[in-house]
């Protein structure tokens, strides 16, 4: 399928060097239908910074529920709707007038900036946040103050960065990315998007693989979001459509071939109670219990038995697992690592979703059987007792790779392919135009075609 889009990008990209990231252009080029977010307010008074010379209040202890209250608070805006294709393709358009028009200006790497005080590149950091819509138009000048602080968040905010209004290097690193990079990344989304053929339903969960988010959306709203833990790159998470039909409190863990054969052999040739130690047991094709020791953990052996992690603290999927039947297995739930989610880098498991505050996720799936309120969950989960709930009706769940988007506010937001995949997906598109150019031209062509 080739949309408007994607012809837009390939006549900017035929320009070549036209697309000097080194000049700002005017503030009337910047996207009309992609506004940043927060962008309309970006003349209204900001909100107050604290000067670096005030004492800071001490931070708020971090837990499950301040942890997605706090994503919640981000946006009611679906990552994911039926309008998300049609509004990246509007987005990636807007982005590649932005191209023509010469992008963004390029901020030194050793560039400083300093709340209070004025520098040499505050006028640049302006020029380039007033660009992406960041910072209002009459504000181009001036020292590093509130205003400036406050546009830097909304930046931020739209990047997945933590918005404290300090230029970290990361931030410079995303303000410094070429605006054809970012046009790659939505015409990358969109051609996942346009592909899916997912079944929106009222109530619907999404994983937007790339921001390490879930989000729980009913009636076109978002009502809960989460932070989540996906796949690491060697073992990404994989892009799918499933839907929920059961939540599991207290669950065991049958441990997968790969995971038993490459991890739990080696820790076993190590240390011969490690299966002792992790609550786990060998099953025969049976499940029948089999002596540990009556196994060969040769690296070069095939396991012939099944790994079961018994239920309780020490459990890998910890007390919640979400089963969204699917061809690749995985599936959302607990784990007894809690203190990852903390972390700003969370792709790290072994391709399934580990979702913060999961029992308040788990409430809300089930929220049509009266019985299972969050109260009844965590009571059932200190018994330790495990309980398999059957959903009457099933949820559709999508796991999607979104690197960039806009939300239906207009705001467009972008991640890092943290898989690689935008790369490669762009290149095997044109490798497929090409394909079908040079076939055009061939002799039976014409042919087949009558």
């Amino acid at each position: 399928m080739r949309n408007v889009a994607i012809v837009a990008v390939a006549l900017l990209f035929s320009t070549g060097s036209a697309f000097g990231q080194n000049s700002a252009v005017a503030p009337s080029a910047k996207p009309a239908a992609a506004t940043p977010m927060g962008a309309a307010s970006a003349a209204s008074t900001p909100p107050k910074v604290r000067s670096e010379a005030k004492a800071e209040a001490k931070p708020a202890p971090s837990t499950p529920d301040s942890r997605s209250a706090a994503a919640l608070a981000l946006s009611s805006e679906p990552t994911f709707d039926e309008g998300t294709a049609q509004r990246i393709r509007e987005a990636a358009l807007s982005y590649s007038d932005l191209a023509v028009r010469g992008g963004w200006p390029t901020i030194p790497a050793d560039a400083k900036f300093a709340f209070g005080v004025a520098g040499p590149q505050d006028d640049l950091l302006r020029a380039r946040l007033i660009v992406s819509g960041d910072l209002a138009a009459d504000q181009a000048s001036g020292p590093y103050d509130e205003v400036l602080a406050a546009g830097v968040k909304r930046f931020q905010a739209r990047h997945g960065l933590a918005a404290t209004g300090i230029v970290t290097p990361r931030t410079l690193a995303a303000l410094n990315v070429p605006v054809q990079k970012r046009v790659q990344q939505l015409e990358a989304s969109l051609e996942r998007v346009v592909n899916m053929g997912f079944g929106f339903g009222q109530r619907y969960v999404v994983v937007n693989i790339p921001a390490a988010y879930a989000e729980a959306i009913e009636n076109d709203k978002v009502v809960r979001r989460y932070r989540v833990i996906v796949g690491k790159t060697e073992k990404p998470s994989p892009t799918l459509t499933a839907e929920i039909t059961n939540v599991n409190l207290n669950p065991t863990w049958t441990v997968p071939a790969s995971i038993a054969k490459n991890e739990i052999a080696a820790h076993m040739r190590k240390d011969p109670n490690y299966l002792a130690r992790m609550h786990m047991e060998l099953l025969d094709a049976h499940d029948g219990v089999l002596d540990p020791h009556s196994v060969d953990w040769s690296a070069t052996h095939t396991p012939s038995f099944t790994v079961r992690q018994e239920s309780g603290a020490w459990n890998a999927l910890g007390s919640v697992r979400i089963d969204m039947p699917n061809s690749y297995s995985v599936y959302m739930h607990d784990t007894n690592q809690k203190n990852l989610f903390s972390d700003d880098y969370r792709f790290d498991s072994h391709g399934c979703a580990r979702v913060d505050n999961v029992r308040d996720l788990a409430a809300w799936v089930l929220k049509d059987l009266p019985k299972w309120n969050r109260q009844e969950i965590d009571l059932v989960i200190a018994s330790g007792q495990r309980e398999d709930i059957h959903l009457p009706k099933k949820i559709p769940v999508a796991w999607i790779y979104l690197t960039g988007w806009m939300t239906r506010d207009q705001t467009v937001h972008f991640r890092n392919d943290i898989y690689d995949q935008d790369t490669q997906l762009l290149e095997a598109t044109a490798e497929e135009q090409a394909f079908f150019n040079q076939a055009s031209g061939h002799p039976l062509a014409g042919h087949l075609a009558r």
